[in-house]
């Protein structure tokens, strides 16, 4: 790893990916994109590998993108966060996700793309982007309907309020709501458990999970990165997020 914001740590047949920026409640950088893209790319690769388990630490999954470091890379369709949406898609062993703290915009989007989420009880979730100027990531305008409806996700993505763990579980984004002080060994308990499972049986599991929208979640990322690129460079979007990184 290029820096020690993003930890890997083998455990058994489970790689650990830790998102490690406490200091910025895990904001992601585009380094830290390009990280986890190569350790989740490396994953497919390693025999020794059978599951993937992301997570944060107690206070924070993941506060989104790092503004900063993102108004000043940009968002183009080779960037590393594309990068890491696009593995996302692309893993083929099963990914699960411990979600304790903070989740905001990447954070909860990239649940979509897990195949178990277990989240704390203390875990506050938003989905900010039309707070921002900006438009869904992540193939979410695609994913959340299929998973809710249209008005729930409307109302996650339209008005981006935070919304607690139980109505994460109740929306279908999560497996379980889980007390925090157990959240990440619950999480290690059942990626341990997939990786007890045949593993070619389980791989074209997954497969046949995803096969009838691989494609249109595919389409959907890159129309979202897209306008999401136009956006961010929008008047719109840097007075909103001017003010935002002012005012912390």
């Amino acid at each position: 790893m290029s820096e020690n914001n993003v930890v890997l740590e083998q455990k058994g047949p489970v790689l650990v990916v830790t998102m490690n920026r406490p200091d910025k409640k895990n904001a992601l950088t585009s380094v830290m994109y390009a990280d986890m893209a190569r350790a989740l790319a490396d994953a497919d690769n390693n025999d020794a590998v059978r599951v993937v388990l992301i997570q944060g630490y107690t206070d924070a999954f993941t506060a989104g993108n790092d503004l900063g470091d993102f108004l000043k890379e940009g968002v183009g369709l080779d960037s590393p966060v594309m990068t890491f949406l696009r593995q996302l898609v692309a893993l083929e062993k099963p990914l699960v996700a411990a979600v304790s703290g903070v989740a905001v915009g990447v954070g909860v989007t990239m649940l979509l793309h897990s195949d178990l989420v277990y989240i704390a009880k203390n875990a506050k979730l938003r989905l900010p982007f039309v707070n921002l100027a900006l438009v869904p990531e992540a193939a979410s305008s695609l994913l959340l309907p299929q998973v809710m409806g249209h008005q729930r996700a409307a109302e996650l993505l339209m008005l981006g309020d935070f919304f607690d763990a139980e109505t994460a579980r109740d929306y279908g984004i999560a497996n379980e709501a889980v007390d925090t002080d157990h959240i990440f060994e619950h999480a290690l308990a059942k990626a341990e458990e997939l990786a007890t499972k045949p593993k070619e049986a389980l791989k074209y599991t997954k497969q046949l999970l995803k096969q009838s929208y691989r494609s249109d979640v595919e389409k959907r990322l890159t129309d979202e990165g897209t306008l999401f690129a136009e956006r961010l460079k929008s008047d719109e979007a840097r007075d909103i997020m001017g003010t935002f990184m002012g005012k912390a």
